[in-house]
């Protein structure tokens, strides 16, 4: 299995920046995607960006659309969630996600591995 570790949470000022980053500890499996979800007291786990592992193409949910970039590091199995323009509505906790499927998905069950979570606090 592949074990993922998320890091970069922190609290920040609305209209603040932050840089999550995702490294994969073990590798066990081929990995096609690789992904980031959120989820917010109250509220089920959501989609926010992920990556194409082969051709580097990404997708975002459209909340986020504009503001969050996700990228991947050429040398390792790592991504990153470049976040600007955070506001009070993006405080949730994060989650790093992997796929060994070779079809790109925005639901959480089509992620087969995932981390512990780092939370993002954004602040008035």
């Amino acid at each position: 299995q592949v074990q993922l570790v998320e890091s970069g949470g922190g609290s920040v000022q609305a209209g603040g920046s932050l840089r999550l980053s995702c490294a994969a500890s073990v590798r066990t499996s081929s990995v096609w995607h690789m992904g980031w979800f959120r989820q917010a007291p109250g509220r089920e786990r959501e989609f926010v960006c992920n990556i194409n592992w082969s051709d580097a193409g990404t997708y975002c949910a459209d909340s986020v659309k504009g503001r969050f970039t996700i990228s991947r590091d050429n040398a390792k199995i790592a991504i990153y969630l470049q976040m600007n323009g955070l506001q009070s509505e993006d405080t949730a906790v994060y989650w790093c996600a992997a796929s060994d499927s070779q079809y790109s998905s925005t639901w959480r069950g089509g992620y087969n591995y995932w981390g512990q979570g780092t939370q993002v606090t954004v602040s008035s």
